[in-house]
């Protein structure tokens, strides 16, 4: 019967460690990045100029070979972007950025995070607020940080 029993423990012991869940772990803390700070504030000034309608500062933040895979699933320049300002098609009135994940690769940066924005202009979804996650891709050019690469996608609603 105590071999049984001691038999019986084990199995459970095993099994019971083969589809425990896995503990929550602290992740590992790398060390601060100087220039983090400064990605964060050009962050805060693309959103800024978004809700501005400010191409000319759009352009300042982005390299002169931006591309970006919008939320409406097309593959844009830099020049397209500013010229669908331009021309009031792309209007964002409502404009939230949270970056939950930056991480720096010698003179690249990549910005991971979620938005959620309130269209406007002559957007196919103006008037609607959507959630989008977005991922950018800055780089030291000259001795400054600008945004080289995006994608956003928007999050279906389930």
């Amino acid at each position: 019967m105590k071999t049984t029993f001691a038999l019986l423990l084990a199995v459970q012991l095993s099994l019971g460690s083969l589809f425990a869940r896995p503990q929550a772990t602290t992740p590992v803390r790398t060390q601060a990045n100087p220039d983090d700070a400064e990605i964060r504030k050009l962050n805060a000034a693309e959103t800024q100029a978004f809700l501005d309608k400010d191409p000319k500062a759009m352009a300042g933040l982005w390299s002169d070979d931006f591309v970006v895979t919008n939320p409406l699933n097309k593959f844009v320049n830099k020049q397209q972007v500013l010229k669908m300002v331009d021309s009031g098609f792309l209007v964002i009135t409502s404009y939230d950025r949270h970056i939950e994940y930056l991480r720096f690769y010698g003179d690249t940066a990549i910005v991971a995070g979620s938005e959620t924005v309130q269209w406007g202009g002559k957007m196919p979804n103006a008037g609607k607020t959507e959630h989008l996650r977005f991922t950018g891709i800055w780089m030291k050019q000259g001795g400054r940080w600008q945004e080289v690469a995006r994608h956003a996608n928007i999050v279906p609603q389930s």
